[in-house]
């Protein structure tokens, strides 16, 4: 079962560029009510999927992160692939709308 990786601007080059798998960013606060919707769908993909790795970045803690995405709007979902972003989506989503992202 894989965990979700909370990613800082300490570990992003090493969990997110450097990852050897794609990336599932979860651009995320405290306070968002639709990030609480969508964090346990999140958690699930992490949970099922072996091929991918999951990231939370909380915008309030990471705001230099969130700016270098141009996070504006939350919940986010990036894919990054080989230090790519290859997709990306805005509000909440379904499980099996974030498969086809990846």
């Amino acid at each position: 079962m894989a965990a979700v990786t909370e990613i800082t601007k300490e570990n992003y080059e090493a969990e997110v560029l450097q990852s050897d798998k794609p990336v599932l960013l979860d651009f995320w606060a405290v306070w968002c009510g639709p990030c609480q919707m969508l964090s346990p769908v999140v958690d699930k993909i992490a949970e099922e999927r072996e091929d991918i790795k999951v990231g939370k970045v909380n915008v309030d803690e990471q705001q230099e992160l969130a700016m270098q995405f141009n996070v504006m709007s939350i919940p986010t979902l990036v894919v990054m692939k080989d230090g790519e972003e290859t997709q990306r989506s805005v509000g909440v989503i379904s499980k099996s709308e974030i498969f086809e992202m990846l």
